[in-house]
Formats: structure tokens, C-alpha cells, sequence
């Protein structure tokens, strides 16, 4: 078992999710390959979102999350992860929460991530393909609960 890989993968995923979250999109382009493939299957979107290419899953995270209308946080763990060479697969569960300010939605769901490596020389691990498909997922209207106050963050 290719422990260092193992972890290099783990600190991969943790910057992808981190890219995400804190809008820091070039960090977020350096955890996925040029040909990477996203495979979201969230229903808020109207039905599952797949995106081809690096740029295009830049492209739809920059217009659906920039700004502060936004907030995102993704906590994703109990990775098993295998290695073979150069190539890996993943499979993560995760959580996330997803604020829209000016809607005033709260997003909740949970899935599991499944994913696939390549090491790329001189670049370390990247993402090629990452999937979900939804356990559950919930909107729910500020308004619909008076009693609730955000203390930070929006």
C-alpha cells in the first residue's frame, strides 16, 4: 500500500474542497487535470450538472459561486482510497452547506464523492473524474424559520 500517495491524495482532495469553499480559483484549477471531468449530481441545479474539462468546471464555479452572494462549505472524510501506479481511484463521504444570501436558501445535502487520480510528473496528483450522486438534499427558506440568526459569515 502506497501510503504517501494515499496522504498526497487526501491533501488533494482537502484543496479542492478548500479551493472551492474560499473562492480561491487558482488553487482549485491546480487540483484537477486539463481533461477532468465533474459529475455533480445535485438536483438544485434542475437535474445532475456535468462539466468537460477544466475550464468548464472553472468557468460554471466562478459564475454559480463568486462573490459573497454565495457561501459554500463542503466537509468531506472516511476516504478509501487505492493506488495502482500512477493512476488512483476515491471514494469520500461529504456533507455541505450552501447559503444563498439574496434568496435567502439554505442548501443542505450529503453524497459520496467517487473519484479518479492520475500523478502527473513534476505536478504530483490531480483529479480526473469527480462524481456524486445524492443520499439526500434540502433547500429550506430563511423566512421559514424567524427564530434563526447568523452570527457570522452572511
Amino acid at each position: 500500500m502506497d501510503m504517501l500517495a494515499i496522504e498526497e491524495i487526501r491533501r488533494l482532495k482537502y484543496r479542492y474542497l478548500r479551493g472551492v469553499d474560499q473562492k480561491r480559483w487558482e488553487q482549485l484549477e491546480s487540483t484537477l487535470t486539463e481533461d477532468a471531468v465533474a459529475d455533480y449530481g445535485t438536483h438544485t441545479m434542475g437535474e445532475p450538472l456535468v462539466l468537460t474539462g477544466r475550464a468548464a468546471i472553472l468557468e460554471f464555479m466562478r459564475q454559480n459561486l463568486d462573490g459573497d452572494g454565495i457561501i459554500t462549505f463542503h466537509f468531506a472524510g472516511q476516504p478509501e482510497i487505492d493506488v495502482d501506479g500512477d493512476t488512483a481511484t476515491g471514494i469520500w463521504a461529504f456533507e455541505d452547506t450552501v447559503i444563498v444570501k439574496e434568496q435567502r436558501l439554505i442548501i443542505k445535502g450529503a453524497a459520496y464523492y467517487e473519484e479518479e487520480y492520475v500523478r502527473v510528473p513534476d505536478d504530483g496528483w490531480r483529479i480526473k473524474h469527480i462524481a456524486y450522486k445524492r443520499l439526500y438534499e434540502t433547500m429550506e427558506s430563511m423566512d421559514d424559520t424567524p427564530s434563526l440568526k447568523f452570527l457570522a459569515g452572511v
